[in-house]
């Protein structure tokens, strides 16, 4: 964080405080008042949860998960209503007598009127999160106390309630914050999705590698594309952040994307363009898929040409992985040669390695990009569920099956690509029936005596070695020669020589939005000297904690330090690379790596700059970093020479 947006931050901050302790005078507060801890009587309380059991029901699960982060920090989780009744708490046993002794329990009320200024009562006047510590609260009862608090907002922009973490004031951790609002964006993530169980969802983001995650956008529409609610990053992505919560059912599909509704419901396009120009890539959830997703018709299936976007148009993602190494680079070489020449392709690998992430970009690059590409890891299906998820089922084929039954994965990929994740765990007697679906090219769901063609492209993964599992009879030889028609290693990033360029493109994938972050040189150096297990799944995981612990807002230029680092990676590190011999790291010029890493930021930002033609609004939406930062940095980007590479 830079000095400057410290100074803001810290003015922005005194600011809240001074019109909150006003508000307390004029409340009729005194600074040695006793407070009012008061409960509502048992009856009451009941009714008051009851009113509010939509939102206590989805905000158990999001707190016991962020309990589980801050377990043994001396802390306790608050959830209240939008006028500050505690509702439901949950915390640490050494820290719940003193909880007890301020009443952070159910049925007290901390609202400003009752408590004056306090994190819970300001954070719902002021409309956003806030963290307030010792004496800046207003009583001095609670001067012992050190809150952060973040507003939670229902699917129709109300004010629903509060998320708080409360310790003690010497207790306190600065990065507390960032996890309540993670935390509450999850909420209230998982509200939307509960109010509209029947709607059209519609989940988004400039880069690919956000979906799925916290910073997507998610929109919800009625069949006929009205829009019903988003998200706060769709707000964002869709420049409606300043719009009234009112205003949202005025909008319509065919208002925020340059492309109908039937086009996607068709077509099943993964990559949209907003109105304000951008590409965004996407995926679409549908209620009832079984009855609410048409077959493609062989005409669906075929190549979109119209619609698709050209080379020219789309970063290539193939290209966009290939950072530099000579080993990935011969992977990503030989992957090409078999792009849409019906040849199955099997990835080997370590877990980690992002097998899944080259096989959702061969298919990107492939013809069939306009169409789904379907998921599927075996390892982690229930071996009494995975013939059903794969194959279908009909109605009544078994105890509790769906209504009209429910189309399976494979059939759920036609005319795209099926992914078979861990292919090497797929219980024995499931591979004669994929076998046989790969040779016949059709499918019987379960419960049904009826064969439906498929097109599909297949791609599997596996870190088994399936040679030794074939001599032990675990897995079919005449399915592994009938998937291997390409086979492909990638190397572990301990063995790649690219690990700054790897670094670059995950820290700038995984940076909150409207952030901009960078690595302070003693991480880098762990970094580059680390062996990293959990290959570039375990990278993705320890940058994108460290950014968010390192950005106290989004608007900022932050430095991630080693104070950032989650725990167990210092841990680690500590005892597999420490505690081992000197090696050729040693002599490494961290400082060199640093500027390296800017560079490929700056060369970025650059080509984002070209591929819109100098609109920087567009530039800066792209690659989710604030209009101003990109101002700062304009002067000191090179011209690239082809804006079409990275």
């Amino acid at each position: 964080m830079s000095l400057h947006s410290t100074a803001l931050a810290s003015a922005d901050h005194a600011h809240l405080l001074t019109l909150a302790h006003e508000r307390s005078l004029r409340y009729g507060l005194t600074l040695r008042d006793a407070p009012d801890y008061q409960r509502l009587a048992s009856g009451a309380l009941r009714d008051a949860l009851d009113q509010h059991r939509f939102l206590c029901q989805h905000a158990t699960p999001v707190m016991e998960h962020l309990f589980s982060q801050i377990n043994n920090t001396g802390s306790i989780l608050v959830l209240t209503s939008a006028s500050g009744l505690v509702l439901h708490s949950l915390g640490d046993s050494d820290f719940l007598p003193k909880a007890d002794q301020v009443a952070l329990v159910p049925g007290v009320d901390w609202s400003e009127q009752a408590q004056g200024t306090n994190a819970i009562g300001t954070a719902l006047q002021e409309r956003q999160a806030i963290t307030v510590q010792g004496a800046e609260h207003f009583m001095q009862a609670n001067h012992s106390l050190a809150c952060a608090c973040a507003p939670i907002f229902g699917p129709h922009g109300q004010l629903m309630g509060a998320l708080d973490v409360t310790s003690e004031h010497h207790r306190h951790h600065p990065h507390t914050l960032a996890l309540v609002r993670m935390s509450v964006q999850m909420l209230e993530n998982q509200m939307l999705a509960a109010q509209f169980p029947q709607a059209i969802r519609l989940h988004f983001h400039a880069r690919p590698e956000f979906l799925g995650t916290l910073m997507e956008g998610i929109a919800v529409f009625s069949p006929d594309g009205q829009l019903l609610s988003l998200n706060r990053s769709a707000q964002f992505q869709c420049s409606l952040t300043d719009a009234q919560p009112q205003s949202v059912p005025t909008q319509h599909f065919s208002m925020l994307f340059r492309h109908p509704l039937t086009e996607l419901l068709q077509a099943g396009a993964q990559q949209l363009m907003l109105d304000s120009g951008v590409l965004v890539a996407c995926r679409i959830h549908l209620p009832h898929s079984a009855e609410a997703v048409p077959r493609p018709t062989a005409a669906a299936a075929a190549p979109n040409t119209h619609n698709t976007p050209t080379t020219s148009q789309r970063l290539s993602h193939l290209q966009y992985l290939d950072t530099g190494d000579t080993q990935l680079a011969h992977t990503i070489a030989r992957l090409r040669k078999v792009l849409d020449k019906n040849i199955p392709i099997m990835l080997l690998g370590e877990t980690g390695t992002g097998k899944d992430l080259l096989a959702r970009a061969w298919h990107q690059d492939s013809a069939r990009a306009s169409q789904p590409f379907i998921a599927v890891n075996c390892a982690s299906i229930p071996e009494s569920l995975i013939e059903a998820e794969l194959f279908g089922y009909a109605d009544g084929a078994f105890t509790g099956a769906r209504k009209k039954g429910a189309v399976g994965k494979i059939a759920q990929a036609h005319g795209g690509t099926l992914f078979l994740d861990e292919i090497g765990d797929m219980p024995l007697p499931l591979q004669a029936r994929l076998l046989r679906v790969l040779q016949e090219r059709c499918i019987s769901p379960l419960g049904s005596e009826k064969d439906i063609p498929i097109d599909i492209a297949v791609v599997c993964a596996t870190h088994q070695d399936l040679k030794a599992r074939i001599t032990q009879g675990l897995f079919r030889e005449d399915l592994y020669y009938r998937l291997n028609g390409l086979v492909v290693r990638l190397p572990a990033l301990r063995e790649r020589t690219d690990l700054p360029a790897v670094i670059a493109k995950v820290l700038q994938a995984v940076q909150p939005e409207g952030a901009t972050c960078t690595l302070a040189p003693e991480v880098l150096q762990r970094f580059l000297s680390y062996p990293w297990p959990g290959n570039v799944r375990q990278l993705h995981n320890v940058l994108r904690t460290a950014c968010v612990m390192a950005c106290a807002t989004a608007e900022e230029e932050s430095i991630v330090t080693c104070a950032d680092l989650p725990d167990d990676f210092l841990d680690d590190y500590q005892e597999t690379v420490e505690h081992k011999a000197p090696t050729a790291m040693e002599n490494f010029d961290f400082g060199q790596e640093t500027h390296k890493l800017n560079d490929l930021t700056l060369q970025r930002m650059a080509q984002a700059l070209a591929e819109h033609q100098g609109n920087v609004s567009a530039a800066a939406k792209v690659l989710g970093i604030s209009r101003n930062t990109f101002y700062r940095k304009k002067g000191l980007l090179p011209l690239p020479k082809n804006a079409n590479q990275f």
